[in-house]
């Protein structure tokens, strides 16, 4: 972690909202540009995807910009920003939609300008991207499904508190959850389902008005960083610390919730690697290269037993 730490500090200066000296015909600097959308900038998962970024772009000789919005709620900046990029002609484009159909208008702008679309952690609802670099957000959550179940012993209340219902993520997430529960456990009942916007303050009212109007209430998901550490601080408020939490993604919060026994465990993706797959994506796409439609980067569940495994720990993140 501390290497982490050191890498992403050294690197956290090179990249960020695109800068004034594009250069048309899709270069920057001299190399070839590759522009980098995200959902956000808050959260170390997104932290960690710009590292995974840099690390492709430096690899391949490439030019990398990287910048999201202050937070994933804000769908109108992220088109802002979109269109900010188009306008400097990058010679590709990667992009994490927070909204799957608002995007859509000016991603096929970005095809009649020949310039490639990756989309990386949300798809759109459109053909557009030539590949997505992803995690299967379905299957990662119904394998949280499946741990939520054996903890509380397969019967009994829960709730979700996802981060939103119009990106890709948030709508895999909850309905991978959700349809693996009704499809494999008869003994347990969803009673509510709320959204935080990815914001931990947010998801932590959520989480408190589920747990008041449940009060036999024995899990919970949270779909996402911000959303799981929403949870996680309602339970320790509330001191309803027999309510299993489940979370996904990492962050140091996260990691300390699951050490001491306030979080069960959690999915975490591999940031780093969606964010190099996107980069190498895109520059293969440049190049004229055929790139695989889905480009699975994989997940895994942690909890106290597996958390210092080095398997786990390299795809981890503070």
């Amino acid at each position: 972690m501390l290497l982490f730490s050191l890498v992403l500090s050294a690197c956290s200066d090179k990249t960020g909202s695109s800068t004034d000296d594009s250069k048309s015909g899709g270069k920057k600097d001299g190399k070839p540009y590759v522009a980098i959308i995200s959902k956000g900038f808050q959260h170390q998962f997104w932290q960690a995807v710009k590292q995974g970024a840099e690390k492709a772009a430096k690899e391949f000789d490439v030019t990398v910009t990287f910048e999201g919005p202050e937070s994933e709620s804000q769908v109108d900046k992220q088109i802002e920003m979109l269109r900010a990029v188009l306008d400097k002609k990058p010679a590709a484009l990667g992009f994490a939609a927070l909204d799957s159909q608002a995007a859509i208008p000016l991603l096929e702008e970005a095809k009649d300008k020949k310039i490639p679309v990756i989309a990386f952690d949300s798809g759109v609802d459109s053909p557009i991207p030539l590949a997505t670099a992803a995690t299967d957000s379905r299957a990662a959550a119904a394998l949280a499904a499946d741990k939520m179940a054996e903890l509380i012993g397969g019967k009994g209340e829960i709730a979700i508190v996802a981060h939103d219902q119009v990106s890709q993520t948030g709508k895999d997430r909850r309905d991978g959850f959700k349809n693996q529960i009704e499809q494999k456990y008869p003994d347990i009942k969803i009673v509510d389902i709320q959204y935080g916007g990815g914001d931990h303050l947010k998801s932590t009212d959520a989480a408190k008005a589920i747990m008041q109007a449940h009060p036999n209430l024995k899990g919970i998901f949270g779909t996402n960083e911000g959303s799981a550490i929403g949870v996680v601080n309602a339970v320790s408020e509330m001191n309803k610390k027999d309510v299993v939490v489940i979370g996904f993604d990492s962050g140091k919060q996260q990691i300390d919730a699951i050490k001491n026994g306030l979080m069960a465990g959690a999915i975490t993706q591999n940031p780093i690697g969606i964010g190099y797959e996107t980069v190498k994506a895109a520059v293969d796409a440049i190049n004229g290269k055929t790139v695989e439609k889905n480009i699975d980067t994989g997940f895994y569940y942690y909890d106290k037993s597996n958390i210092d495994d080095e398997k786990i720990k390299a795809v981890l993140y503070e």
